[in-house]
């Protein structure tokens, strides 16, 4: 049964990607037009590019920049959550300020951001927590103001306070809204990559595609937008592992629950 459910699962998976393949496929078939090329000739133009050394010098770059923005957003977005949704007083005076700042697209600073950080790296960076922090931070916020109200007490009848509080109930009761604005920040940290690395950028995905665009290489411009899906899926996919590794504990009480009900 159980690998008859895995099968089935893995049809579903794979029928939507494969539709939109096939559909892909048989619309520009007949594509004579130099911005929708036929999607044979650009996978046929995929491993022309996007060698290995090109892989080295373009698509690392750009996952360590985006990992690196985003691990900072991560680590500020939860300290500062927790530190917010625990206060009510703090809350209601931070609160019109975050909204405030949270409007702000982020592609609209990175002018401001390349006065005091360069063109280098660090600018990238700060463009991709700038944007990534938000859904983090809000999300943490109300995680932690969701705090069951019994488990608070019962916490401080046991005398657990201070950091064990904080780690063993807070961080933990918070941490399904926690995960659900990380994955929020990974889609817009993947677009802010992209942005980033169209200004004053030397290498990067974002910098191959403008390249490419710019030179008219429009098979070569598609298979970066090629590479780009592939990697949202692929670090989806990964952020899903360690999700169901870390709230393995909450994904068995909600399916305990459907099976109670």
């Amino acid at each position: 049964m159980s690998l008859r459910r895995l099968l089935l699962r893995l049809v579903f998976v794979l029928l939507l990607p494969a539709v939109l393949v096939t559909g892909w496929w048989l619309a520009s078939a007949g594509s004579t037009d130099v911005y929708w090329p036929p999607l044979r000739t650009i996978l046929k133009t995929f491993p022309d590019v996007w060698t290995a050394d090109r892989l080295r010098t373009d698509v690392l770059p750009s996952v360590g920049r985006l990992l690196a923005g985003y691990a900072t957003a991560a680590v500020v977005g939860v300290a500062l959550g927790l530190f917010i949704g625990s206060y009510r007083r703090v809350r209601s005076v931070c609160e019109p300020v975050l909204e405030f700042l949270r409007a702000i697209p982020p592609p609209v600073l990175i002018p401001v951001i390349m006065l005091f950080a360069g063109i280098e790296d660090t600018m990238k960076i700060v463009v991709i927590a700038s944007g990534c922090v938000w859904p983090i931070l809000l999300n943490t916020v109300e995680g932690v103001r969701a705090l069951d109200s019994v488990m608070a007490e019962t916490a401080r009848s046991y005398g657990i306070t201070g950091a064990a509080r904080l780690r063993t109930v807070v961080l933990r009761a918070a941490s399904p809204q926690i995960f659900a604005g990380l994955r929020q920040a990974l889609s817009i940290g993947i677009i802010l990559m992209v942005i980033s690395e169209m200004y004053a950028a030397n290498n990067g995905i974002g910098f191959t595609i403008v390249q490419f665009q710019r030179g008219f290489a429009i098979p070569d411009m598609w298979t970066g937008i090629l590479v780009l899906g592939l990697l949202g899926f692929l670090l989806s996919l990964v952020f899903r592992l360690a999700e169901r590794r870390v709230l393995g504990w909450y994904h068995g009480l909600r399916a305990s629950t459907r099976r109670s009900s």
